[in-house]
C-alpha cells in the first residue's frame, strides 16, 4: 500500500498536510487510538513543526483526533457510542438534505446519484476495494448538496472525516458490490421521483445496516 506520509514542497499550507493526514486515518496507516508524534509526521512530511501543529489542531476540531492532557495526540477511538453518534448525526443531517432536496424539486439534479452508482458497478469482482468506499462517500456529499443549504453541507463536511473511517471498516464485510449499488440506487431512484417518504425509508435502512456493519467489523476486531 502505498504511504500518503511522503515530501511535501516547503511552501504547502496546514490544510494540504491535514488532508494528507485524513487520508492516511482513512486508509488505515494510522489505527484507531494510535498516538501521532510531531517529529516523526514532520519527518515524514518534510516540514518544520509550525504547519503540522496546525494542521493537527484543525484535526482535533474535527474530532478525528483527540487531545490527551500530557501523552500527546491519538487518532479517535471507534467504540460503540462513538460509531452510534456518529451515524445519529449522519442520519439527521442527510435525511434532512433528502426532505429538501425534494421539495426544492431536484429531481434532474439527483440523476447524478445515478451515475456515482453506476460507477460503482464497475468493481463487482472487487467489493471490498477502498474506491468503491470513496465512491459511496461522493454519492452522499452529492445527496447532501441537493439541499442547496451551506449550513447542511457543512455539517455534514464535519462528520466526513469520521464516517470515512467507519466506512474503511465496514467495506471488508461486503462480499459483493451488488448490494451496496442497489440501496443507492434506490435511494437515488426515490430522490429523482420526487417521493420524500421512500427516499426517507430508504435512507434511514441504508444507515441502520451501515451501523450494524460497523458495529460487527469493530467488534470482531477487539474481540
Amino acid at each position: 500500500m502505498e504511504s500518503s506520509l511522503t515530501p511535501i514542497p516547503r511552501d504547502s499550507t496546514p490544510s494540504i498536510i491535514a488532508r494528507r493526514l485524513r487520508d492516511a486515518v482513512a486508509k488505515g496507516e494510522f489505527r484507531p487510538g494510535q498516538q501521532l508524534t510531531e517529529a516523526s509526521l514532520a519527518a515524514s512530511f518534510g516540514v518544520s513543526r509550525g504547519p503540522l501543529r496546525e494542521a493537527m489542531q484543525r484535526l482535533t476540531q474535527e474530532g478525528l483526533l483527540v487531545s490527551h492532557r500530557n501523552r500527546g495526540l491519538f487518532v479517535m477511538e471507534l467504540d460503540e457510542p462513538t460509531i452510534r453518534d456518529i451515524y445519529l448525526a449522519r442520519a439527521a443531517v442527510e435525511r434532512t438534505a433528502v426532505r429538501q432536496a425534494v421539495a426544492l424539486g431536484a429531481g434532474e439534479e439527483a440523476e447524478a446519484l445515478i451515475a456515482v452508482v453506476e460507477e460503482m458497478r464497475a468493481y463487482e469482482d472487487r467489493p471490498s476495494h477502498p474506491d468503491v468506499s470513496a465512491l459511496d462517500m461522493r454519492f452522499h456529499e452529492q445527496l447532501v448538496a441537493l439541499s442547496r443549504s451551506p449550513r447542511l453541507i457543512l455539517m455534514h463536511g464535519t462528520l466526513l472525516t469520521q464516517v470515512r473511517l467507519c466506512l474503511a471498516w465496514m467495506q471488508q464485510t461486503y462480499d459483493s458490490v451488488q448490494y451496496r449499488v442497489t440501496e443507492h440506487a434506490d435511494i437515488a431512484r426515490a430522490i429523482v421521483a420526487g417521493d420524500a417518504d421512500l427516499a426517507d425509508r430508504l435512507l434511514c435502512a441504508h444507515m441502520d445496516d451501515g451501523l450494524r456493519r460497523v458495529l460487527a467489523a469493530v467488534g470482531e476486531l477487539s474481540g
